[in-house]
């Protein structure tokens, strides 16, 4: 299985200087009435739902809580799905694309809901985003993407001219903002929320790699070196198709992305770089992001690319940390005088059409997943532990069929 990060990113580089948040490790048997495979934020918030939820849960993780695929995010709590809502409305239909872009707004509110009721630190911020073009072609890309959210009812703000100059800092053609989003520091978050879920009642192990997952028609066991948890479900949350899961392999694109983090900013060095206090990121495919920490470092990534080998990695990495630099350094001239101070890679997987998997599948009795986030990891996986709540308590509806295995175009 290929390592879901390569090098330290800036969250756990701040976590080293603190005092590590440990899970035991699991080493009897337990009965449960849901177990989940993932010690994510994705599998955070599914244990924490369930839990809350007066549902029996235990979470188990190979390695270490929030130090994977979460850790190498850049934490960005977005509305807007990885697909533009033309696209959606292409393949799915105005109806299915709106209602699947108001289930994505409603998670990013209720996770930001959830944070700040649950007084999880994690440096949460309320951020405006901005989606823009850098070309003429684009522009006018863009100007119809804007006229179909703004029919649909959609709140979206159109940017151009000096206004656009003072949020985004460089020459852009036009962009849309949008209100609504936030930003967090994604270890804290996922950590603290796997802490409220163990204070629901739920039992959270760690460096317990699964080693079978045994369903039947009465349960389903989980097996590890030194214990087992039987259950009547089992929620798969790694984020893509592990070699358990081979045959839907298929159905995902393995992608890495490349960020960068800059030393913290003076005010007069931020000032001269331009751009505001919003989250950013492009209409190029892949695209680029940027956003400002609460310490006002400047993180920088994008560049996704297929997955390489893992004797590549290492040196696809500072490949790809250099390109991400060389973009932005283009864009805003006064970062070339800035030291960058960390690089990373992360590992994630997408999907034909951007959005997760969430459900059951035919080929996997008692079990439900949640896979292939793209790159709305946060707001996606959130989403994905209501509707998998809702599916177990037999609360079935439309949108269960907007993310399941077998949905299909229109």
């Amino acid at each position: 299985m290929p390592r879901l990060r390569i090098d330290v990113p800036l969250w756990l580089a701040r976590e080293r200087a603190a005092r590590r948040v440990r899970f035991p490790a699991l080493t009897r048997r337990l009965d449960v009435d849901v177990a989940v495979v993932g010690g994510g934020m994705t599998g955070a918030a599914v244990a924490w739902r369930f839990a809350e939820a007066g549902v029996r849960v235990a979470l188990v993780e190979g390695r270490h809580i929030g130090r994977g695929s979460t850790a190498a995010s850049t934490a960005l709590l977005m509305q807007e799905p990885d697909e533009d809502f033309a696209d959606l409305t292409q393949r799915y239909g105005r109806q299915r694309a709106r209602r699947i872009w108001q289930l994505s707004r409603e998670a990013t509110h209720e996770f930001v809901e959830t944070l700040t009721r649950l007084k999880i630190a994690c440096d949460l911020e309320r951020r405006d985003s901005v989606y823009y073009a850098m070309t003429a072609g684009d522009r006018q890309r863009l100007r119809a993407e804007h006229r179909m959210r703004v029919k649909a009812g959609m709140r979206a703000l159109w940017l151009e001219g000096a206004a656009l100059q003072r949020t985004v800092g460089c020459e852009a053609a036009a962009a849309i903002r949008t209100r609504g989003n936030a930003q967090v520091d994604p270890y804290k978050a996922s950590v603290g929320l796997m802490r409220a879920a163990a204070a629901k009642g739920a039992k959270v192990f760690e460096r317990s790699p699964v080693t079978a997952i045994r369903p039947s028609k009465r349960d389903v066991v989980l097996e590890t070196a030194r214990g087992a948890i039987r259950a009547d479900r089992v929620v798969i949350a790694t984020g893509y198709a592990t070699p358990y899961f081979k045959p839907l392999d298929a159905r995902f694109r393995m992608l890495t992305t490349y960020v960068i983090a800059t030393r913290p900013l003076t005010i007069a060095e931020r000032r001269g770089v331009g751009l505001d206090a919003v989250m950013s990121w492009d209409t190029d495919r892949p695209y680029h992001y940027a956003r400002w920490t609460r310490d006002r470092r400047l993180i920088l990534g994008g560049g996704d690319r297929p997955v390489r080998p893992e004797r590549e990695r290492t040196r696809a990495v500072r490949e790809g940390t250099r390109a991400v630099q060389d973009h932005f350094c283009a864009m805003y001239p006064a970062l070339a005088d800035v030291p960058f101070e960390y690089g990373w890679e992360g590992l994630f997987a997408t999907t034909p059409d951007g959005l997760p998997y969430i459900g059951p599948h035919r080929r996997y009795g008692r079990h439900l997943f949640a896979l292939g986030y793209g790159g709305n990891g946060m707001t996606m996986g959130f989403l994905a532990a209501r509707l998998l709540l809702d599916w177990y308590r037999g609360d079935r509806s439309a949108d269960h069929d907007l993310f399941a295995f077998s949905r299909q175009a229109d």
